[in-house]
C-alpha cells in the first residue's frame, strides 16, 4: 500500500511481475507518500528521490524535468588532462550546503582545477558525516539543501568550465535508515565485507539488485548531470558472475554517455592492486577508466614523513617512490610485509592516465586519530615537494580540499548516529582500527561531538596569510605548468626514469624534456644530473637559493626544481 499526504489517501498496490508492484495513483511533484508493507510502516521509497526529513522521514516526489539546465554543449576536460579537487560538502564551507560550495566556485576556476569531486551526497542519517554510511541512495543529504541546489551546483560549475565527479558507495548501506531489506534480497550472508553482510550482486533475485545501483548511477549522471562517478572501495563488491557488476555499471554508463553526447567516466578506489579494474573487457578487464593508486600515496607519504606504522610498514624511503613513478604498482606480486602475503599483479600494459594520484584525500586525513593533514606533520618546504611530485607525476593528480593552502584545520571523522548504542560501536570500531597505528583512545576525538565536525571546516582566511599564501601560489604554478609546458601531461610510464640516492635523499624524476629534482633532506646539496641532457635551465623551484651551474644543480634543504632539457 502506498500513502499519499500523511494518512489523507491511501491506495493498494498490485502485483504486476517479478516482484515489482504497481499503485493506480501516484504522487504529484513535492507531495510527499510513503509505503506500508504487510500492515507495517510508514516506509520510505528506496529509490526516494527527496527525504526533507532525513533516512526515516517520509519521501517526496521531485520531477527532474522541472529544473532549467543552462549546461547545453557543454564537456567536461578529458580525464587524461585532468587535475581533481576532491571537497566535502558540510565542511568545505562555513555554510555547509550546495550553495555554500557554488560560492567558492571562483577560487577553484583560478586554482586552476579541471573537476570537482563531491564526497558522497547521498542521504544518510543525522545532520552531519562524511556520507559514507547512506541509506537513501536516490535522494541529495537533506542538510546540504533542496535537491535543486545539487543541480545548481553542477550547473554553475559547468557554466565555468568545471566537471564534477560524484563519490557513490555501491558496496554496503549504512546501518540507520537502511529499509532495504523489507523491500527484496538486497543483501547476502554468503560473503561479509568490514560493514556487514554483502549486497547482493550474484545470488539469486540478484538481477533487480543490480538493476537498483546501475540505476542510481545512471541518474546521478542523467539528472544531475554529474560528468563521472568514484567507486567506493570496489575490492568490498563481491559478485562471482560470468559479468562483474563493475562491468555491466561500464557498459551501461557508456551507453547513457553515447545517448547523451557527453562524456562520462567512471573512477574506482581499490585496494587490490589488480589491473583488471581498468583494462578493458575485450582483455579481460572490467573497463573502468582509471582507479585511486594508494601504493603511490603511500610511497609518497610515508618518503615526506618518515611515518613506518600499520601499512606504511610496506613503503619508507625513496626506493618506493621511485617504482610507483615507474611502474604505478609498487605491489605487483611482491611479498608485503603488512599483509603478510604477497599482494597485486603486474600492469606494464597500464598508462598513467588509469591512476589517480595524491597526497592527501579524505581517507588518508580523516582516518588519522587526529584527523592532521600534511600540513601538520611537514615543513613548507615538504609541502611543496610533495605537492611538485603529485602535479607533475603522470597520474591523474588530485587534491584534497585546503590542501592547495596547507590548510591548518583537520579533517576528523564525524557522525551524528541519533542511536547512541550504534554511536559507540562506531566509535569503539574506530578505536581498534586505530590499534596497528599505535594511535592512543585519550588521543580519538568523539565523532558524535559538534565540536569534532566544526573543527573540520575550512578556514578561508588562512591562504591570505604568509605561508599559505606562498604554497597556494605553489600550486597555482605547478597546475599552469603540468597544463602548458613541457611532458609533464603525458601518461607514458614507459617512459619516466627515476633516480634516487637513498642515504643522500635526493630524488630525479626524468619525463621526457621535463626533470623533476627533489632534496628530500634537511640540509644543501648538490645533485649531479644526467650527462644526456643538454640545454637544461630551471624553470620552477621551491626555493630562490636553488641554482644550477652546467648539470650540477644546488638544491636547498627541502626543496624540489623542475627543470627543462633536450636528451
Amino acid at each position: 500500500m502506498v500513502e499519499l499526504a500523511q494518512g489523507q489517501d491511501r491506495t493498494l498496490m498490485l502485483e504486476i511481475e517479478d516482484g515489482w508492484w504497481l499503485a493506480e495513483k501516484s504522487p504529484d511533484h513535492g507531495q510527499d507518500y510513503a509505503f506500508f508493507l504487510d500492515g507495517d510502516g510508514p516506509l520510505p521509497d528506496p529509490r526516494s528521490s527527496w527525504q526533507p526529513r532525513g533516512v526515516d522521514g517520509p519521501s517526496r516526489r521531485l520531477d527532474h524535468g522541472r529544473f532549467e539546465w543552462s549546461d547545453q554543449g557543454f564537456q567536461p576536460a578529458p580525464l587524461p588532462s585532468a587535475v581533481i579537487y576532491e571537497l566535502h560538502v558540510g565542511t568545505f564551507t562555513p555554510e555547509g550546503t550546495f550553495l555554500g560550495v557554488l560560492e567558492k566556485l571562483d577560487h577553484l576556476v583560478e586554482l586552476g582545477v579541471s573537476h570537482i569531486e563531491l564526497m558522497p551526497v547521498a542521504q544518510f542519517s543525522g545532520n552531519r558525516g562524511w556520507g559514507y554510511d547512506g541509506t537513501g541512495l536516490y535522494a541529495p543529504h537533506h542538510a546540504y539543501g533542496h535537491p535543486e541546489d545539487l543541480k545548481k551546483l553542477v550547473n554553475a560549475c559547468h557554466e565555468r568550465g568545471l566537471g564534477v565527479i560524484l563519490d557513490v558507495v555501491y558496496n554496503h548501506l549504512g546501518p540507520k535508515g537502511n529499509y532495504l531489506p523489507r523491500f527484496g534480497p538486497y543483501f547476502t550472508d554468503r560473503y561479509r565485507n568490514p560493514w556487514g553482510s554483502a549486497v547482493n550482486f550474484d545470488g539469486s533475485y540478484s538481477d533487480e539488485v543490480r538493476r537498483f545501483f546501475i540505476d542510481n548511477a545512471l541518474m546521478w549522471l542523467r539528472d544531475y548531470h554529474f560528468d563521472g562517478l568514484r567507486l567506493d572501495a570496489v575490492h568490498a563488491l563481491f559478485d562471482f558472475s560470468a559479468r562483474h557488476f563493475l562491468e555491466e555499471l561500464a557498459l551501461e554508463v557508456r551507453e547513457l554517455e553515447a545517448g547523451l553526447g557527453r562524456h562520462l567516466v567512471l573512477i574506482a578506489e581499490s585496494d587490490l592492486n589488480d589491473p583488471r579494474i581498468v583494462r578493458p573487457t575485450y582483455a579481460g578487464g572490467y573497463d573502468v577508466h582509471a582507479q585511486w593508486n594508494e601504493d603511490f600515496h603511500h610511497a609518497l607519504h610515508a618518503a615526506l614523513t618518515g611515518e613506518n606504522h600499520g601499512y606504511y610498514a610496506d613503503f619508507g624511503g625513496l626506493s618506493p617512490l621511485a617504482r610507483a613513478m615507474e611502474t604505478g604498482f609498487v605491489y605487483d606480486g611482491a611479498y608485503s610485509v603488512f599483509r603478510r602475503r604477497r599482494h597485486g599483479r603486474p600492469a606494464p600494459d597500464l598508462c598513467g592516465h588509469q591512476f589517480v594520484g595524491c597526497l592527501q584525500n579524505h581517507d588518508q586525513v580523516g582516518n588519522r586519530a587526529g584527523g592532521e593533514r600534511t600540513s601538520h606533520l611537514l615543513t613548507p618546504g615538504q609541502l611543496k615537494i610533495g605537492a611538485a611530485l603529485v602535479l607533475t607525476s603522470p597520474f591523474i593528480p588530485m587534491l584534497f580540499q585546503g590542501e592547495e593552502w596547507g590548510a591548518k584545520t583537520p579533517f576528523l571523522y564525524f557522525t551524528d548516529h541519533e542511536d547512541k548504542h550504534l554511536a559507540r560501536a562506531v566509535f569503539l570500531g574506530r578505536m581498534a582500527e586505530f590499534a596497528d597505528f599505535g594511535w592512543q583512545p585519550e588521543n580519538i576525538p568523539d565523532p558524535q561531538a559538534l565540536e569534532t565536525f566544526a573543527s573540520s571546516r575550512l578556514d578561508w582566511q588562512e591562504m591570505h596569510l604568509d605561508i599559505h599564501a606562498e604554497i597556494l601560489d605553489w600550486h597555482k604554478q605547478l597546475i599552469i605548468l603540468r597544463r602548458h609546458g613541457l611532458d609533464l601531461s603525458s601518461g607514458r610510464l614507459d617512459r619516466v626514469r627515476v633516480d634516487f640516492h637513498e642515504e643522500d635523499e635526493w630524488l630525479v624524476i626524468h619525463r621526457g624534456s621535463a626533470i623533476v629534482a627533489c632534496n628530500f633532506a634537511s640540509i644543501r646539496q648538490t645533485v649531479s644530473l644526467d650527462e644526456q641532457a643538454v640545454d637544461l635551465h630551471i624553470v620552477l623551484a621551491s626555493h630562490a637559493l636553488a641554482s644550477l651551474y652546467g648539470r650540477d644543480l644546488f638544491l636547498p634543504g627541502h626543496s624540489v626544481a623542475v627543470l627543462s632539457c633536450k636528451s
